[in-house]
């Protein structure tokens, strides 16, 4: 196998993860039910638990402890052997449910393209729909500020 073979894969489980991350619970589920979802088994049930932020002064200051966020976790084995794990931000154990059986899809050569077609797809387009949005939305309120030397002399 080609080296770029691995890279692309783990890119495109990448780019996965961070559309379903990002996405509401509503959505990834209203997408899920347009195509056939595989038989899978938790190997991990959905559960909620807390992770440790940490921070730096400046970005390059000493790292101290920030403070904790909620975090739901999954795991999930698709009947093809194809493992898929899920983690969001605050207590939504079904999104985390499902982000890994999408996670587990996408490792699938049999079911990748659909589900990139069907569910990632849709759902990155309409995330950029809405950063754009947000952007000129945020662009409109804008002020260019300038400043006026004095001639003292």
């Amino acid at each position: 196998m080609s080296s770029i073979g691995p890279n692309s894969k783990q890119a495109q489980r990448k780019a996965a993860m961070t559309v379903l991350a990002h996405a509401a619970a509503a959505d990834i589920a209203g997408r899920l039910a347009a195509i056939a979802v595989p038989a899978h088994e938790n190997l991990r049930e959905p559960e909620n638990g807390l992770v440790m932020l940490r921070g730096r002064i400046g970005g390059d200051g000493a790292p101290f402890n920030l403070g904790e966020a909620t975090v739901s976790r999954a795991a999930v084995r698709l009947a093809t052997g194809e493992v898929g794990f899920g983690y969001t931000l605050g207590r939504d154990a079904r999104k985390a449910q499902m982000i890994a059986l999408c996670d587990a899809m996408v490792q699938s050569a049999e079911l990748s393209g659909e589900v990139e077609a069907k569910v990632i797809a849709p759902l990155r387009v309409a995330m950029n729909a809405e950063r754009g949005r947000k952007a000129a939305e945020t662009a409109a309120t804008r002020v260019d500020f300038y400043t006026m030397v004095r001639g003292e002399g």
